[in-house]
C-alpha cells in the first residue's frame, strides 16, 4: 500500500499548482486500490490551503474541508493513525534517524507509515530519505 504526502495533496487541491494536473492524476491513480492518507498530513493540509500568508486567496475553509472529505470518501482510503504501540515506533523512528525540532512532524509521517506497512510513501520532498525502511518516491516525475 502507499501513502501520499501533504505536498502531493497541495498540489492536487490548488488549480494554480504547477503540479496539479499530474498530481490530481497521482491520486485517482492511488484511489484505484487500497491507499494511505496519515491523519498528520490531513492536518497539515488543512493548515497549509487555508493559510493566507501562504496562498493569496487562500482555499475557503469549505473548500479545503470539502477536499478532504472527497478523499475520504473513496472506498479504498486508509486513514493512518496512532494504534497501540505506536510510542515505541516513533521512537525507534526518532533514534534511528536522529530527527528533533520541527522535523519530528515528518518523523511521525514515517512512524505512522511504519506501524501500518506502507510500501511506500508518495512525496515530493527529499526529508523522508532519512528514514530507514521507508521507501520514497516522488510520483510527479
Amino acid at each position: 500500500m502507499i501513502a501520499v504526502d501533504t505536498n502531493i495533496l497541495l498540489y492536487a487541491h490548488r488549480e494554480e499548482s504547477p503540479w496539479h494536473e499530474a498530481a490530481t492524476a497521482r491520486l485517482t491513480e492511488a484511489a484505484r486500490q487500497p491507499w494511505g492518507l496519515p491523519w498528520p498530513c490531513v492536518h497539515e493540509f488543512l493548515a497549509i490551503a487555508t493559510h493566507p500568508r501562504i496562498f493569496d486567496p487562500p482555499s475557503p475553509l469549505a473548500e479545503a474541508l470539502g477536499a478532504v472529505v472527497s478523499w475520504t470518501a473513496f472506498p479504498t482510503t486508509v486513514l493512518l493513525a496512532e494504534v497501540d504501540g505506536y510510542a515505541e515506533v516513533l521512537a525507534e523512528v526518532l533514534r534511528d534517524s536522529k530527527v528533533v525540532g520541527p522535523r519530528v512532524h515528518d518523523a511521525r509521517i514515517a512512524a505512522l507509515c511504519r506501524q501500518h506497512a506502507i510500501e511506500e510513501l508518495w512525496t515530493a520532498d527529499r526529508d523522508f530519505s532519512r528514514f530507514r525502511g521507508l521507501t520514497v518516491r516522488n510520483p510527479l516525475r
